[in-house]
């Protein structure tokens, strides 16, 4: 193709050019990636909108780093990346508002940096459309600003991979191999089993190179090193490595065979879970960008291969794939918010598909239809992704108001700092109100009901119900009180203000 065959894979042009024409087509591109991260910021804070709540994984991630509450419990799956991403804001800062501006422009910073690894792989038109086509989806808007991993795990597989190709086409290029080592350390530190996933084919494709071991083995110590917390807190907490994995698998439902893959299209309409996933699909307008992923992934493919270029395209296509079976056949839920690194690495062959289509016909003619085409398309894509984000939008706005809603009441009925909720919503109220959390059944078990009716006499204490639910046996003499959309009851010894 026009835009991206004519250079190789070490950022050399075929034709001979010189050093300085490769250097000043990659300083062409600049602008354009740096437009592409610059508008996804501004998109996120103009229409994801920075007051949004803190949700239910949100309040459990930021409680690890905040001075506001007490943290929550980490149950075995989660990883302690984002707590540290978040932590230079939420450490000393209990605003929400303050933090997602920063989370906005780190995750357009980090866009622009993954995307400018691929500078000597893919022409500039190529890397500002695959930035663009991932930074439109309403799922990356949505989760940008959020103190949630799996945007990150996106960006790493990005850099991880670009910076592979380059230490692979060039063994004397330190920094992709630092490039290689620090994004898979960010993938690990963020989510260790998405990590090993996306770098299977590297791994399989550096075996074929044993003269070269760096090739394997800084993939390796990134995965290592960024997943060396989460390994050692598997045996100071949760009983060793082995019990972890296990206890990880059971909160996720088991891990198995489970076809996924009809749960995540439900969950294309802006449900930000979906378990169980029930209800009717979305409208078919929503869902067609899913099914023409693939086919523009293939098409870019090919046109790759036929260019003598297939690497740079086929790499992150089979990165992509690894990247998401686990989350379409091995667990019985979804939640769109999985499959981000796959859309990430899949947008660069989508683009240069797209970018194929525009260049390849002989005549103009067919050259301005085929880009006629493929800009209402992409025109008609944007839009359809905007009207599912203020829907996402709008429903998580609403439950998350509800909390605050709650968390105020609770304050007025004297549930405040020390304090501690279980029950129904409590990880996401107890951190709006300031206190602690504690369940003593379900995923985030971390008590007994003994422990939990001598905390009630140490410090404030109630527990939340839906309306007309029953609460629990120890409960049910205290006094029941409304709390927001909830109903609350509340330890004697909390309404007397201890």
């Amino acid at each position: 193709m026009a835009e991206a065959s004519n250079a190789t894979t070490a950022g050399v042009p075929r034709g001979g050019l010189p050093a300085r024409a490769v250097r000043s087509r990659r300083a062409r591109g600049e602008p354009r990636l740096g437009a592409v991260a610059a508008v996804f910021t501004l998109a996120q804070l103009v229409l994801v909108r920075p007051g949004l709540g803190l949700g239910w994984d949100e309040s459990v991630y930021v409680s690890q780093v905040s001075g506001h509450a007490p943290a929550a419990y980490f149950s075995a799956p989660r990883s302690r990346g984002i707590s540290l991403l978040a932590a230079p804001i939420a450490s000393w800062s209990d605003s929400t508002v303050l933090l997602r501006i920063y989370l906005a422009v780190l995750s357009g910073l980090a866009l622009y940096l993954a995307l400018r690894v691929w500078r000597g792989h893919l022409g500039p038109g190529v890397l500002a459309l695959a930035g663009a086509l991932f930074a439109s989806l309403w799922v990356t808007l949505f989760y940008g600003s959020e103190a949630m991993p799996n945007y990150w795990v996106a960006i790493g597989a990005l850099a991880c991979v670009g910076c592979f190709l380059r230490a692979r086409a060039d063994a004397r290029d330190r920094a992709a191999r630092w490039g290689v080592f620090a994004g898979a350390a960010l993938m690990a530190g963020m989510r260790p089993t998405d990590a090993v996933y996306v770098v299977l084919p590297l791994l399989a494709l550096a075996l074929r190179r044993p003269r070269r071991p760096l090739l394997l083995a800084v993939p390796v110590a990134g995965l290592v090193a960024g997943a060396g917390e989460w390994v050692i807190e598997a045996y100071t907490s949760y009983g060793g490595l082995a019990h972890r994995l296990s206890a990880a698998s059971a909160i996720q439902g088991g891990l198995g065979w489970h076809l996924a893959v009809v749960d995540q299209l439900h969950s294309l309409g802006g449900r930000t879970l979906c378990r169980p996933c029930t209800g009717p699909a979305p409208n078919p307008t929503v869902t067609l960008w899913w099914f023409a992923l693939p086919l523009l992934a293939v098409l870019g493919a090919v046109a790759a291969v036929r260019a003598r270029r297939a690497l740079p395209v086929l790499l992150p296509g089979a990165c992509a794939v690894t990247a998401a079976v686990p989350y379409l056949f091995l667990i019985g839920y979804a939640a769109p918010r999985f499959l981000l690194p796959a859309y990430a690495l899949l947008a660069l062959p989508v683009a240069h598909g797209l970018v194929h289509l525009v260049t390849t016909p002989a005549h103009r003619a067919r050259r301005t239809l085929a880009a006629g085409l493929v800009a209402t398309g992409l025109a008609g894509h944007a839009a359809v992704q905007y009207v599912v984000l203020e829907h996402a939008v709008h429903s998580s706005a609403v439950s998350r108001a509800d909390w605050a809603r709650t968390a105020a009441a609770l304050r007025e009925l004297g549930v405040r700092s020390p304090c501690l909720l279980s029950g129904y919503d409590a990880v996401p109220v107890a951190f709006a109100t300031g206190c602690g959390s504690a369940q003593t059944a379900g995923h985030d078990a971390s008590t007994t009901v003994a422990g939990l009716t001598r905390a009630a006499h140490r410090a404030a204490f109630a527990v939340l119900t839906p309306p007309r639910a029953r609460p629990p046996a120890y409960a049910r003499a205290w006094p029941e009180r409304r709390a927001g959309v909830l109903r609350a009851y509340v330890a004697p010894d909390a309404r007397q203000g201890r």
